[in-house]
């Protein structure tokens, strides 16, 4: 399985007018703590780090993200949003679209937006999100890291009926999918979508309502360190979770974990 080219990625992007500086590294601990580091030594947004293999990839939470060598597409962005820091949290949402996008230009997969930042095909999850904040002497940045199961076949035993990839949902059986292919068309839907964080984020939103993972289902989930319970309702203007609770009252959440639907 070749590995990712990033003098062709670069070329690519030099092509397309995209503003990446994109960087292919074997293997490192994580591609966000690294693009943190940076951040945090005053880089320039743009930066994108693919890595191979990472030892420390993070999930929520700072749960593992599991990463063989080779076969999928892990990478991190640094960016530094041109809008007031209380929009930032929207990236996630247009982030999580711009995946959906994506994989849906590539291949005959439904993906959908597990609220708040994973990516579902069917009851099972095929990629995940994280951003976080960084500052450093050149102020505030967000560093945007990204993980998608893509050729990975078997997983650990723990995971193996919660993760898939999208090599296995894909209905006709291929040796592998062309990660450098697919990691192209990632960076330029990041980028478009990435444009929409002022006056189109609302129809963004929609778009994301429409691949919505959760809405309708009756969930579990914990906010602020308590379990909440009730019915995904809808997304709200700024892409949060409305949640209709037992006694009949609405609430909306900006974020939780341990978000599951209840059987």
């Amino acid at each position: 399985m070749n590995s990712l080219d990033a003098k062709l990625l670069n070329a690519v992007c030099a092509r397309d007018g995209l503003p990446w500086r994109v960087e292919v590294a074997s293997e490192v601990t994580s591609t966000s703590d690294l693009l943190r580091l940076a951040a945090q030594a005053g880089e320039a947004e743009g930066r994108v780090l693919f890595a191979e293999a990472q030892t420390q990839g993070r999930g929520r939470r700072d749960s593992l993200w599991i990463t063989p060598p080779g076969k999928d597409l892990m990478f991190s962005l640094l960016l530094r949003p041109a809008v007031p820091v209380a929009r930032w949290p929207r990236i996630t949402t247009l982030a999580a679209l711009a995946v959906c996008r994506a994989i849906e230009q590539e291949f005959p997969l439904v993906p959908q937006v597990k609220w708040p930042n994973d990516i579902y095909i069917g009851d099972r999850k095929v990629g995940g999100l994280l951003a976080e904040v960084a500052m450093g002497k050149n102020g505030m940045a967000l560093v945007l890291g990204i993980g998608l199961n893509v050729n990975t076949q078997e997983f650990p035993a723990e995971l193996a009926g919660q993760a898939t990839s999208l090599l296995r949902e894909l209905s006709t059986p291929v040796p592998y999918l062309d990660r450098q292919r697919l990691a192209q068309v990632l960076l330029a839907e990041l980028h478009s979508q990435l444009q929409r964080l002022d006056d189109s984020f609302s129809d963004a939103v929609a778009e994301v309502r429409a691949r919505s993972w959760l809405l309708g289902r009756q969930i579990r989930a914990t906010v602020d360190g308590h379990e909440i319970y009730g019915r995904a309702l809808d997304l709200d203007t700024e892409g949060h979770l409305v949640l209709a609770l037992p006694d009949g009252s609405t609430t909306h959440l900006t974020s939780a974990d341990g978000v599951r639907k209840v059987m």
